[in-house]
């Protein structure tokens, strides 16, 4: 399954991302499976002596159903089914309706290799979803998406009582400390901002820089948003791809026209012609902190730039939002780098890096980003049931 995998999903790409992104994301997919397929909860004791034994065992939940954004089709669904069928899960994968390719070449892969059932893909128009999350014969709902459909969902489940796992929104922060070389860090940035356009759970969505330092950070992002070559992921040299669909790309539109009157657009900002939903990167400085980019999620290459007095200001403000998924810290001290990062409020901080999610560490979200873990065997946990059996061995 692995190697057909491997070999056939990059020829079914989502839509036009740049072409090396596409094959980065098969890759990793491909790995997650091989990470998942090398673990295993064993029993863990808990207590072993001459009056007790007490052990936890782990078992299957039941069905899952797995509940996947357009923004990463097949890694995400990668997650999902790798943790829930290593555990002994039944899946049932639906992904967005406009991204239904990638799941459903991979329905097809195990069709020869599990027995019927196990694993099963199912398309819709959007209009399947309410009925897979509130079927009494499903056992744990695993949903990728916004925080207003997890919400809806998380309601949906209400009535069974079943497990769920949900990855939603997030408005991650990145803290420049004024201690960075702006050279090494701005490249970083743009690219936290911009990979696969912004269309990422965990991409830097606002960035708080010292006063010191905003003016030349504000340079370079704008020489690197100028540089950026927008268009058809196939084409060779592009750096950002479209906008997956219209609805997005209208929101997109909205957040931009309404940072003109209260901020200042100093790259970015036109409407581009053409044959598809691209957006330029968008650099906005000099917004209150309280505007709806700044504390709304925009998912798109839109990044404004906020300046800060102090470093427990700056804390402040990445923690003032209802969104704790990600979040970066940029500094040239390390030590210090950590202890701001033990006070920003989300599931996974970085410090000096951006998107590193190594297979054993498992994440979620705080606040309204969402409940339970991905990856990780905690990851693997949140698919069984534990089971305590206590042993009376002597009177």
């Amino acid at each position: 399954m692995l190697a057909l995998l491997s070999s056939h999903a990059c020829s079914h790409s989502s839509r036009e991302n740049p072409l090396s992104q596409t094959e980065a994301e098969i890759r990793g997919s491909v790995a997650a499976l091989r990470f998942f397929s090398s673990q295993e909860i064993k029993p863990r004791v808990i207590r072993d002596n001459e009056q007790e034994y007490i052990v936890e065992q782990r078992y299957p939940q039941g069905v899952v159903a797995a509940i996947t954004p357009w923004n990463f089709p097949m890694s995400l669904l990668i997650y999902k089914i790798g943790a829930a069928l290593m555990t002994g899960n039944p899946v049932i994968a639906k992904p967005a309706p406009t991204t239904p390719l990638t799941t459903l070449l991979l329905g097809e892969l195990p069709a020869a290799i599990f027995p019927s059932g196990v694993f099963q893909t199912l398309a819709d128009t959007n209009d399947l979803g309410p009925l897979l999350t509130s079927h009494e014969d499903i056992a744990h709902v695993s949903f990728t998406g916004s925080t207003p459909t997890g919400k809806k969902v998380l309601e949906s489940t209400v009535s069974t009582l079943k497990r769920f796992t949900l990855e939603l929104g997030g408005n991650d922060a990145a803290i420049v400390l004024d201690d960075v070389d702006i050279d090494n860090v701005a490249p970083a940035i743009f690219r936290a901002a911009t990979l696969d356009a912004g269309q990422i759970c965990f991409a830097t969505k606002r960035v708080y820089a010292p006063k010191k330092l905003i003016e030349p950070l504000t340079e370079a992002l704008v020489a690197l948003a100028r540089e950026a070559k927008v268009g058809d992921g196939l084409e060779q040299g592009t750096t950002v791809g479209p906008i997956q669909n219209r609805m997005q790309y209208d929101k997109l539109q909205g957040f931009i026209e309404g940072s003109r009157p209260n901020g200042r657009i100093v790259a970015g900002g036109d409407r581009i012609d053409g044959d598809g939903y691209f957006i330029s990167p968008t650099i906005v400085r000099d917004l209150p902190n309280d505007a709806r980019l700044v504390k709304e999620e925009q998912f798109g290459p839109i990044l404004p730039i906020q300046v800060y007095d102090d470093v427990e200001g700056a804390i402040a403000e990445a923690n003032s939002v209802e969104f704790g998924l990600g979040g970066v810290i940029w500094t040239g001290d390390v030590e210090r780098g950590v202890s701001v990062a033990y006070q920003v409020e989300s599931g996974t901080v970085w410090v000096n890096q951006h998107m590193s999610l190594p297979y054993e560490a498992a994440f979620g979200g705080a606040k309204q980003s969402g409940m339970g873990l991905q990856n990780g065997i905690e990851g693997m946990e949140d698919f069984t049931q534990r089971r305590i059996t206590n042993v009376r061995k002597a009177a």
